[in-house]
């Protein structure tokens, strides 16, 4: 019982500290459940994250829900998702109560455009974090550098960019391991 409630506390504080989805919910992930309560190492978590990223839905939502099926099964799952998404419900239904009135309120807008240059710098440190800790080969940064290029420069959708790598990681690496 003490764990389902760790899962949803730690997910509701994750839900409720967390502006700018899931990119930038990856520091506070990785406090609460690698260095706080252990459920994973860093590799996992980051593995966690990107099954999280690469199936449909929202990252924070998917990441929840596996960490809380791996921990306590189903009910793990039900429990952490609930922690996860609890707080935004009840912010978003708060806001869209008020938010008419108070967005003509020049000093709330300005604090939005704070919010979302910090929530862009939040999400910059997460792909610092994350390339560092992935792109430990020349090979694996010549592959970031093209996946980058491939969608930020060139606008090929993501998903084709991500299978066509997750088939090559998989031909590539499953090859070298087997000789």
């Amino acid at each position: 019982m003490k764990e389902y409630l760790d899962l949803f506390v730690s997910f509701m504080l994750i839900g409720t500290m967390t502006f700018g989805g899931g990119y930038a919910m990856l520091p506070m992930l990785t406090r609460e459940v690698v260095d706080k309560h252990h459920w994973a190492t860093k590799e996992q978590l980051l593995d966690y994250f990107a099954i999280g990223q690469c199936t449909p839905g929202v990252i924070a939502v998917n990441t929840a829900t596996f960490i809380g099926y791996r921990r306590r099964g189903a009910m793990g799952a039900a429990i952490a998702t609930l922690g996860v998404v609890l707080p935004s419900l009840v912010i978003i239904v708060v806001i869209a109560m008020f938010l008419s009135n108070f967005m003509e309120i020049e000093w709330i807008a300005h604090a939005f455009a704070g919010v979302r240059i910090a929530v862009c710098a939040l999400i910059a440190v997460t792909v610092v974090k994350l390339f560092r800790q992935s792109a430990d080969t020349r090979l694996k940064v010549c592959i970031a550098a093209v996946a980058f290029t491939s969608v930020a420069l060139i606008g090929l959708s993501p998903i084709y960019v991500t299978i066509a790598f997750a088939v090559f990681g998989a031909l590539f690496y499953g090859r070298r391991q087997q000789v």
